[in-house]
C-alpha cells in the first residue's frame, strides 16, 4: 500500500513466495484472481486470505452478541491494474472472498484498507473497529 522502499521489494516477494508454497497447500492461504473473459490469461486482479487462529471471544455480528471461536481470516494483497480499476473487479473478488470465508465458518474476516479501497470494503459490509498497531521496532533484523 506505498509503504515499502524499492529496496525492499526483490525481498518481499522471495519470502512471500516462500511462505507460500507452504501456506496454499496447508490450507493457510488462499487466493482469487481475476482476468477478462475475452483473454483468461491475463490476470487483472487478485485477492488472498490468510487464515489466524484467535482465542474465543465476544462478538457482536448482525445485531446479537455470539462467541467467536477464533477462525479468523486476514484479507490480503487485494490488487487491480491501473487499467481495470472501477470496473468491478475488486468488487467480485471481494464478494467472492465473503462467500468463502461464510462458506468455511469462519468468525471473524479483518483487513486493512487502502483508502483507494475503503467505499468498497464498507460498502460490503466492513467497518471500522478500534484496533491499533504498536510502531515500535519488535524484530532483530
Amino acid at each position: 500500500m506505498g509503504q515499502l522502499p524499492r529496496a525492499l521489494y526483490d525481498p518481499l516477494v522471495k519470502e512471500t513466495i516462500a511462505r507460500l508454497a507452504t501456506m496454499i497447500p496447508a490450507g493457510e492461504y488462499v487466493g482469487w484472481l481475476a482476468a477478462p473473459s475475452a483473454d483468461p490469461a491475463t490476470i487483472v486482479a487478485g485477492a488472498g486470505v490468510q487464515l489466524r487462529q484467535a482465542l474465543p471471544h465476544a462478538l457482536a455480528a448482525d445485531g446479537h452478541k455470539t462467541l467467536a471461536r477464533g477462525r479468523q481470516g486476514i484479507v490480503l494483497n487485494v490488487f487491480t491494474e491501473k487499467a481495470w480499476r472501477e470496473k468491478g473487479a475488486a468488487r467480485q473478488l471481494m464478494e467472492a472472498v465473503l462467500a468463502w470465508a461464510k462458506e468455511n465458518g469462519l468468525d471473524t474476516l479483518v483487513l486493512h484498507a487502502a483508502p483507494d479501497g475503503r467505499h468498497l470494503y464498507e460498502a460490503l459490509g466492513f467497518v471500522q473497529t478500534n484496533e491499533m498497531r504498536y510502531e515500535g521496532v519488535l524484530s532483530k533484523d
